[in-house]
């Protein structure tokens, strides 16, 4: 088993370290190299740009996009006091929760899932309540940890959310090999939503968010670029041929730019 350098930083926030590239670099160097053939990653964590060489073999069936939160006292969002500290490392996560929920303090939160959970039960700790992905928590079987599951209008997902990528060398008998795990719908989805988000310019330390799906033979996007204080949002939707998936995400991002998302962004990394 492989270790990254973002397994062990614990104790600094994810954006001022590197981002999640720090959890994929590692293994993309050793896949490379030869030392492995395939790396699994959650999806939302590989940069929009890959090293040369390595491609997504296979984007299985994708699970739940949603957040959900876990709440110490059993409380949704919208019944905690005001002050109520949420745990969350993720900007995206932290700027839509203070648009719909500004009295709230978001406090960032590292670790796994199961580290998470823990310190937001703690009766002594410092959370009130943290967010985290649904897909995680299910796959961890700590569905019943879950207080609330946030609505897609509140909390639109990171592009890639709940989806795995298997990564490979760009050589044909891996790719036969994991052709079969293949999902064109999932491809189709998650593709859209990271064309959205390199078009902006972006990665995991800007709150951007995205989501995508077929819906009657079309592939329907949402895409958001939020203020770091939540009190501004710029949402763009369309829809496309699922082949177009490219052409869509890059085409609302480049709406997106005009409507605000460019100063936005802009304050992100000033």
């Amino acid at each position: 088993m492989l270790h990254t350098q973002g397994d062990h930083i614990l104790d600094t926030p994810l954006p001022l370290i590197g981002g999640k590239g720090l959890f994929t670099a590692e293994l993309e160097a050793a896949l490379r190299r030869g030392e492995i053939d395939l790396a699994v990653h959650s999806l939302k964590d590989l940069p929009t740009e890959l090293p040369p060489d390595v491609v997504i073999g296979a984007i299985p069936v994708r699970a739940d996009v949603h957040d959900v939160v876990v709440s110490r006292s059993g409380r949704p969002l919208a019944k905690l006091p005001p002050g109520a500290v949420i745990g969350t490392s993720s900007r995206r996560r932290a700027a839509q929760l203070l648009h719909a929920y500004p009295h709230l303090s978001m406090v960032d939160i590292r670790g796994n899932v199961d580290t998470r959970i823990r310190k937001a039960l703690d009766p002594q700790g410092p959370y009130d309540a943290i967010v985290l992905a649904a897909a995680g928590i299910e796959r961890l079987a700590h569905s019943d940890a879950v207080t609330e599951r946030l609505p897609l209008d509140l909390m639109l997902p990171a592009p890639g959310q709940g989806a795995l990528a298997v990564q490979c060398r760009d050589e044909s008998w891996l790719l036969r090999l994991l052709q079969p795990l293949d999902d064109a719908a999932t491809r189709a989805a998650v593709t859209a939503e990271r064309a959205f988000l390199s078009g902006l310019g972006g990665g995991c330390a800007v709150p951007v968010a995205a989501h995508a799906a077929i819906i009657q033979g079309r592939l329907h996007l949402r895409g958001r670029v939020a203020s770091l204080d939540g009190r501004e949002l710029v949402d763009v939707t369309g829809d496309a041929a699922p082949k177009d998936a490219v052409a869509l995400g890059a085409g609302l991002a480049a709406q997106a730019l005009t409507q605000g998302a460019a100063r936005l962004l802009r304050e992100v990394v000033a």
